[in-house]
């Protein structure tokens, strides 16, 4: 991505009412790069000054906020301090204002509203968190949540930290292995689900997927069902309980257990590009301060917002949004289903009709917009409301961003960039109000994870040069380990560089302290010695106007070592064909140079991607080499690969 100059820049009415600017104040910094300065030097007060300013609570106080006599790989946070995540998020608004107000606003894929206050998160969160205490659920306990995104499974989240217990969140679209396959690794012993989730108008039976994963996974023994179809199949037996009447219509307050602050709370899996997913793991204190960081400090997440950002439970975005909302006094909305369906505008009419003012978009989303009707699609819809969009998943095209800053921002709202992982509990770069934004670029790194571009040995690069993003710090959001596989952790993390966190993404700096970043490292394609990231070369694609989407893996050369293989959806109706072949392979050789010629071009109708939409090139790639596909557990669109291989004919 290039450097293109800021399109939008803060007004001095917009700096005054940030978090950012009052915390700036209440500690004599004199702006974002003092902060940055600050937050390296003495981390200790930074981190200190953070769970003051957001008044996260400890019921024992911490004696020592950072302790890393075990080596900046294994740090210990908030030492001595008890904490619960239920009682930071929830317990905090009883007897305020914030007590009655809408916590959750919901709507499904036929427009059905549901809407929830702080008191009724809480009354059901007390609901599920007796009943697993009363099926002998407790503390160290792994309890799934295998939901759509429905108003309870933001109160499973919480009850199961309320008794101590493990939430694991899983993605709902998950098929029987991938649920084995977590279920095992993790030793759960209860699964909280749903009889059906809708997704683009079909009813799925996730219960049912979950009686048919528990002969393999026999640590289960409580399955809580929360009922939503008349009609639908009943798994029943001695492990099933119903949600609603397992316990009375209205069950006592139940008091929450503060727990010492590095007890897990979140077991997250995330997809390895071979064999088993790892088991990344969050504790109250992390989890906590992490979402505080991110989403109150940078993004400026207030009480008075209401955050709309689509995912699922089973990605780290799921989670943020239920956490930081909560725990900022915001209202959440949640929409069950896929951002275009029934509509193609679906997204964006669920932000108007419910006042949305901070939305989390993936910049896939926006070029399947822009292919499905583009501003069209926008008019008559009343997005004021809207003080700041979120982008997430994967490095935009200059084109893409330019399309919705126009017709989405209106050229007056920032497009916070935000970049990290499962592993960093949230972000590393990010955008905030503070600097002015230009495309595709992020306004700075998160504040305290000493973030830096380096090249294969560990030194610094200068402004401009991509390389690898490490950490030099280690951040309270971070991974404890992986779960299980302490050798792993460091294997994957810290030993690539020693000394530094190897982010896996390639990134460079702007000399305006902007970031950027240019795809993941492992997606790195060397040809004749010649190292490029697939943003590149799929930007000049993209960039044609002939195509509206691309991937760009690097395949076996027997001169060069590697060579570019493209993956295209076709812009127009009529597909591919030699003429496009040409056009596009001229395109990247006049950008990037004749190196570069795309040695292969293949025409599909999509690309494999997630859940939340990002592009899967090890998937593109495996499937034209003919390489073992590895972990699938993350493909929402498997058909997607059936295509690519029947257009590619046979692997390279």
């Amino acid at each position: 991505m290039g450097e293109d100059g800021p399109l939008w820049r803060p007004t001095d009415e917009i700096l005054r009412q940030t978090n950012m600017r009052a915390f700036m104040a209440r500690h004599g910094l004199s702006d974002i790069d003092d902060l940055m300065r600050q937050a390296e030097a003495r981390p200790r007060w930074y981190w200190e000054s953070l769970i003051d300013f957001f008044d996260i609570r400890f019921d024992a106080p911490f004696t020592d906020v950072l302790d890393i006599s075990e080596g900046i790989e294994w740090p210990k946070w908030c030492v001595g301090g008890t904490t619960n995540v239920a009682a930071n998020c929830l317990d905090r608004h009883r007897g305020t204002p914030s007590w009655s107000k809408p916590a959750i606003v919901w709507e499904g894929e036929d427009g059905a509203t549901r809407r929830w206050s702080y008191a009724e998160l809480s009354r059901e969160t007390d609901r599920l968190a007796g009943l697993l205490g009363g099926r002998g659920v407790g503390r160290g306990d792994v309890v799934a949540i295998y939901m759509p995104m429905v108003p309870e499974a933001a109160a499973a989240l919480f009850a199961i930290a309320k008794i101590g217990a493990i939430a694991m969140p899983l993605f709902s679209g998950f098929g029987v292995q991938p649920l084995i396959d977590r279920l095992a690794d993790s030793g759960a012993r209860a699964v909280v689900t749903t009889d059906l989730a809708w997704r683009r108008g079909r009813p799925i039976a996730l219960d049912a997927t979950v009686a048919r994963a528990l002969p393999e996974a026999g640590t289960v023994h409580t399955v809580v069902v929360l009922r939503r179809g008349e009609d639908a199949r009943r798994e029943t037996g001695a492990r099933h309980v119903d949600w609603r009447t397992g316990q009375p219509p209205a069950p006592p307050e139940l008091p929450t257990e503060p727990f010492d602050a590095e007890t897990p709370v979140m077991l997250m899996y995330t997809s390895g590009t071979t064999g088993k997913p790892k088991g990344t793991i969050h504790t109250h204190c992390g989890v906590l301060v992490k979402n505080a960081l991110d989403m109150g400090l940078c993004i400026d997440l207030k009480p008075s917002d209401r955050l709309l950002w689509m995912s699922d439970m089973g990605w780290i975005v799921g989670p943020k949004i239920v956490i930081s909302a909560a725990l900022t006094g915001a209202t959440l909305v949640l929409a069950e289903g896929t951002p275009d369906w029934p509509d193609p505008a679906r997204m964006w009419q669920v932000a108007a009709r419910h006042g949305v003012t901070i939305l989390g978009v993936v910049p896939t989303m926006v070029r399947q917009a822009m292919r499905a009707g583009g501003e069209a699609a926008l008019a008559g819809l009343d997005l004021s409301a809207l003080r700041a969009t979120i982008s997430v998943g994967e490095p935009w095209t200059s084109e893409a961003w330019e399309w919705f800053f126009r017709h989405v921002c209106k050229q007056r709202l920032p497009i916070l960039n935000y970049a990290g992982g499962t592993e960093c509990g949230g972000a590393v770069l990010i955008g905030s109000f503070m600097r002015p934004i230009g495309p595709c670029a992020f306004s700075h790194e998160v504040p305290g994870c000493g973030a830096d571009v380096v090249d294969a040995g560990g030194a610094s690069l200068p402004p401009g040069e991509v390389g690898e993003l490490v950490l030099r710090c280690p951040s309270i959001g971070m991974t404890r380990g992986l779960w299980n596989e302490p050798e792993r952790y460091i294997e994957a993390y810290w030993r690539p560089i020693p000394g530094l966190w190897l982010q896996g993404d390639l990134a460079s700096r702007g000399v305006d302290g902007s970031w950027y970043l240019h795809g993941r490292s492992d997606d790195t394609i060397n040809i004749a010695g010649k190292r490029t990231g697939p943003a590149e070369v799929e930007a000049v694609l993209n960039g044609t106007g002939l195509v509206s989407e691309s991937a760009v893996v690097g395949v076996p050369d027997p001169v060069t070592g590697s060579a570019l293989a493209c993956v295209c959806v076709p812009a127009s109706a009529e597909g591919g064909g030699e003429d496009l072949t040409q056009a596009l392979t001229d395109a990247v050789a006049e950008r990037l140079g004749a190196a570069y010629r795309p040695k292969r071009v293949v025409f599909a109708p999509d690309l494999p991607r997630t859940r939340n939409q990002k592009i899967m090139r090890r998937l593109v790639r495996a499937t034209l080499t003919g390489e073992p596909m590895g972990d699938l557990s993350s493909l929402a669109n498997p058909e997607s690969l059936e295509a690519i291989r029947q257009a590619g004919a046979s692997p390279v």
